[in-house]
């Protein structure tokens, strides 16, 4: 009798079984009828994306160690927040082999209105989008280095970005060789970047190849900027403050940029400085990035990038202001807003973006579209105008650096 093999499956609740695949076959023979053709970066293990009814998922099959370490990386990143991917699941199948060990498979949700890097390339580099890019990719690394995390493979093919607001959303998206520390040292951390900068200009050597271009035309230099991006972000987060016992307010005031800038302040951590004890010396630990995203999930428990809900919850700031002294309270006017704004809008742009689109997106753009025409006209303009207009415009986003 042959034996039956069935596979160990680690599901978390609130998703599909999957146990309607074949997981006897490896992912190149399953067939194309239950998976998607999707745009995708290159990835050394294979990848298959399996729609169901409400979500698309990621199967990626790998050997057995690094998929257990990935999963558990994952998870932990999820509960810390972090801009990765949300992990679903652990198939572990030992009668398939990958790279000499036994094989097994890692399940993510699929994150909506993303795309590989290929989807931002322009002329050999990534054009007009590139300070966006450059950004996001170096924020991604300071808010993981913050959380502990040191990833050990970072480059153009293990993240996935997304538009958020005028900014660019970058996402981790492999962490099998990842680790999850209380703290990491510069050591660490340095060593990360090297790997990252590493990484990067093999992509950007990997780009100029594939478009027929000589390594003379690659940006080589991409990672050494998002370097010098992460070093300057990372100094703006820890540099020290040295004030006064009367200078208190200093605190409320540094506490208030770094909220702006959507760092979460863990702490405050206040010591002597200088001889004379007539100074002291204020550094905060710092948290992830989600300030906005955690204060408008709140409300509207709407889960969306940093920089959209910030521009989001500006809109909410503007409606206060048009209620003020109405003598309604401040959870009244949130109130009113979700329900008389937010919502009717959000609504309205799922009617008119495309499939595939970010509708929270769309009404960043309206946002941003509704200030500028406001501008030009040097008078309010209301939604219902400002809609049509953007309509009428070609429905534009944010301008490009």
């Amino acid at each position: 009798m042959v034996p039956v093999k069935v596979p160990r499956m680690t599901i978390r609740s609130g998703h599909p079984d999957f146990l309607d695949l074949d997981w006897t076959l490896p992912l190149a023979q399953w067939p194309g009828s239950r998976t998607l053709a999707m745009p995708t970066g290159r990835h050394r293990h294979p990848i298959a994306f399996v729609p169901y009814e409400h979500a698309i998922y990621v199967v990626k099959e790998l050997p057995l160690p690094a998929a257990r370490n990935e999963h558990a990386v994952l998870r932990r990143l999820e509960g810390l927040r972090a801009p990765a991917v949300v992990p679903v699941g652990l198939v572990e199948r030992p009668w398939l082999p990958a790279d000499d060990e036994d094989a097994a498979a890692v399940i993510t949700r699929y994150a909506e209105f993303s795309f590989s890097y290929r989807e931002l390339i322009s002329e050999g580099g990534f054009g007009p989008r590139r300070n966006q890019m450059l950004d996001g990719f170096a924020g991604l690394l300071v808010q993981l280095h913050l959380l502990g995390c040191y990833w050990g493979d970072c480059s153009l093919s293990n993240v996935i970005y997304r538009y958020d607001a005028d900014a660019i959303e970058v996402i981790m998206l492999d962490a099998e060789t990842a680790a999850v520390h209380e703290r990491l040292s510069d050591g660490q951390r340095l060593e990360d970047l090297e790997i990252m900068v590493e990484n990067v200009a093999g992509g950007m050597a990997d780009i100029a190849a594939s478009q027929g271009r000589g390594l003379d035309a690659a940006d080589l230099e991409l990672g050494r900027d998002i370097e010098a991006r992460y070093r300057g972000l990372w100094d703006e987060l820890h540099r020290d403050l040295s004030i006064r016992p009367d200078e208190t307010y200093r605190i409320r005031e540094r506490i208030r940029r770094l909220n702006e800038m959507g760092f979460e302040v863990e702490g405050v951590e206040l010591s002597p400085g200088g001889d004379s004890g007539s100074q002291m010396r204020m550094r905060l630990r710092v948290g992830g990035r989600s300030f906005h995203a955690r204060r408008l999930h709140e409300l509207t428990q709407l889960d969306v990038p940093e920089n959209q809900a910030r521009q989001v919850l500006a809109d909410l700031r503007y409606f206060e202001a048009k209620l003020a002294g109405s003598g309604q309270s401040p959870a009244v006017v949130a109130m009113r807003w979700r329900v008389e704004v937010l919502e009717p809008l959000l609504a309205r742009m799922r009617q008119v973006v495309g499939e595939g689109e970010d509708p929270v997106q769309g009404y960043c753009d309206l946002l941003h579209h509704r200030y500028m025409l406001s501008v030009d006209r040097q008078t309010d303009v209301g939604n219902d105008e400002a809609f049509a207009h953007w309509l009428g415009s070609g429905r534009p986003g944010y301008p490009l650096e």
